[in-house]
């Protein structure tokens, strides 16, 4: 199994292989192009090129930053505000429809509880999944493992740490759920008459 492989696994990996140097290498090169683009048209080729996927539609404003680029997918017509973060290890894959507030953070990557682990760099990966039809409000964090269920809102600010059902909104640091959106039940648990 290459380390490539290991990490996209959720298994420990040499972040220092070459493959991967190669992959986090080709990334900064683009985003660094991005960067510097003379307008916003410009920039959305060069994203089609550093990320995995996106899809027909879909709209990245700059300044946007990943780790490798590659294992990121982004479906149709979803936008991406200034300023967001993928720690890419695992696979973040945003469905379609999906709005991202600015300055949102994913971090698909974590590390040891364990002190003497950490000072090696040992670093663990987990997937973000957003399903079609999501919005995610301005500095939200994602953490690994994290699924958003289709039409869920989080709430700005929101630390998300578990997976958000489908037609909820979620907030707070942990997030939590607030309301349900398809007024099958209040934040309670009782059914509404």
């Amino acid at each position: 199994m290459t380390e490539y492989e290991k990490m996209i696994s959720g298994l420990p990996f040499d972040g220092g292989d070459e493959s991967i140097t190669t992959l986090r290498d080709r990334a900064f090169s683009l985003q660094h192009q991005i960067a510097h683009c003379a307008s916003f048209d410009a920039t959305q080729p060069l994203f089609r090129a550093l990320l995995g996927a996106v899809g027909e539609g879909s709209l990245i404003r700059t300044p946007f930053s990943c780790e490798f680029g590659q294992t990121i997918s982004i479906g149709r017509n979803t936008f991406l505000n200034t300023g967001v973060v993928m720690l890419d290890g695992a696979p973040i894959s945003l469905g379609d429809n999906v709005m991202v507030g600015p300055s949102v953070q994913f971090y698909s990557a974590s590390h040891s509880l364990n002190h003497l682990e950490r000072r090696q760099w040992q670093t663990i990966c987990q997937p973000i999944r957003v399903e079609n039809d999501a919005w995610i409000g301005g500095n939200a964090v994602i953490n690994q493992g994290v699924t958003i269920g289709a039409r869920a809102i989080v709430a700005a600010n929101s630390v998300v740490n578990r997976d958000v059902p489908a037609d909820c909104l979620v907030g707070g640091a942990p997030a939590r759920v607030l309301k349900r959106l398809d007024g099958t039940e209040s934040v309670d648990g009782h059914e509404r008459g």
